[in-house]
């Protein structure tokens, strides 16, 4: 995947950023939403034979830059059915709540579109207010919330919610935007 808009950049990952891939992986910070506030400890080998693995037709890892930096990653893996399961993180925090998520995945959501899914599914923490009011602004619907449905590293029971996403609800926020 190569996508691209202005200053922004969205790419497949190359062995090259499997050391970045790692250390946003490894950071609580970047990682706590998803359940793992002492990051995931992986090492840049094991992201490596990750992205070995990946193939246009299962999914892929791909890396987000802004102006020529590294700001995140997103990742989409065919669950069959033209469904894809995606997910994304905005890793630096200067590039967090500026309005580029809605852009980014707007882009995304279209170009998967175009590859041939007719549904996007994800899922995000009962927490993760931020996600979810962009998710809805993009025309995703609510399935379900699962309550209580898994533990964290730190032993907490957490909750998650589970979205799709059909073409002819999608609302794409990358035309008319400001980066």
């Amino acid at each position: 995947m190569n996508i691209r808009l202005e200053g922004i950049h969205i790419r497949n990952a190359f062995f090259a950023d499997c050391q970045q891939l790692a250390d946003w992986w490894n950071d609580g910070s970047v990682m706590a939403h998803a359940g793992f506030p002492n990051g995931i400890g992986t090492t840049p080998d094991e992201v490596s034979r990750q992205i070995a693995d990946e193939c246009d037709e299962k999914g892929r890892t791909l890396i987000i830059e802004c102006c020529g930096r590294p700001i995140g990653e997103m990742s989409y893996r065919n669950i069959g059915g033209h469904t894809a399961e995606i997910g994304i993180k905005i890793c630096e925090s200067d590039y967090q709540e500026k309005g580029l998520g809605r852009i980014i995945l707007s882009l995304f959501i279209k170009e998967l579109f175009s590859t041939g899914f007719t549904k996007i599914v994800l899922d995000t923490n009962l927490k993760n207010l931020r996600a979810q009011h962009i998710y809805e602004l993009l025309g995703f619907q609510k399935i379900r919330v699962n309550h209580d449905a898994w533990t964290d590293q730190i032993g907490e029971l957490q909750s998650s919610v589970d979205y799709e996403l059909i073409p002819e609800h999608f609302r794409d926020h990358s035309i008319n935007h400001k980066i």
